[in-house]
């Protein structure tokens, strides 16, 4: 049988330049940079990374702070291009990553809403037909006319999270956002999650939590430094990476 792989990741690294001087104002920056006395270090955030994800699995990625997981999930995502490598994506994305990262502050809830839609191709008679649903998932019927910047950060994800859930996406990608605003809307996007993972969403989620793996995902990726240590089921992962 053959298998029908949503997500393909192939010997994928990530360079980022890292400016060596501390560069206080974009004039500065112009100056350095037309006297050519910027100087950077090479950082490989990723080195070499390959994997598989099939359609409707529910697969997570652990390592320590720093080893690289929030890149690759960008990359996976397209906000970033690889250095080098490829990732390949078939379907559609909903990236549960920086939420509320496309807003603009100065503009209100609603305003946004019709702004994100616009972005995504969506028509303003679809985005009439979604709003009472997202305005209720989040639960800001009253702050609808207020500007985003006067917004806790709570109350930013969660409408971002109510935008990037609201149509079911073939591929949600989940970056440790459960951990944002109070335990009761926790629970409602743990819920509006497995309901895209029983209608055979495929996930991929980034969590600190060992448990939260080992309870959702069939399978783990373990990185370090950036490297690939570990792919297989996620108990074994994650067992491997406990006793690390």
């Amino acid at each position: 049988m053959v298998k029908d792989y949503i997500i393909e990741v192939d010997n994928v690294s990530m360079r980022f330049n890292l400016s060596r001087d501390k560069i206080d104002s974009l004039k500065e920056y112009v100056v350095k940079f037309l006297k050519k006395q910027l100087f950077f270090e090479e950082f490989w955030a990723l080195t070499d990374v390959s994997f598989k994800v099939e359609r409707g699995e529910v697969f997570g990625i652990i390592g320590l702070n720093g080893a690289g997981k929030s890149t690759l999930l960008k990359l996976i995502a397209g906000v970033l291009k690889p250095t080098k490598g490829t990732a390949s994506v078939k379907g559609s994305i909903a990236p549960l990553i920086e939420l509320g990262a496309g807003f603009d502050l100065d503009l209100t809830a609603r305003e946004n809403i019709y702004m994100n839609g616009a972005i995504l191709g969506r028509s303003r008679k679809y985005l009439n037909e979604i709003f009472e649903n997202i305005i209720e998932f989040s639960e800001l019927h009253n702050f609808i006319d207020v500007p985003i910047k006067n917004f806790s950060s709570g109350m930013v994800a969660r409408l971002g999270f109510a935008i990037a859930t609201v149509v079911k996406p073939e591929i949600l990608i989940v970056d440790e956002i459960l951990s944002v605003g109070d335990y009761k809307f926790q629970e409602k996007c743990n819920e509006r999650i497995n309901g895209m993972i029983k209608d055979g969403t495929t996930v991929l989620m980034v969590s600190h939590s060992i448990t939260q793996i080992t309870d959702m995902c069939s399978r783990a990726l373990w990185l370090e430094h950036g490297r690939v240590i570990e792919v297989g089921s996620s108990n074994e992962v994650a067992e491997k990476f406990l006793s690390y």
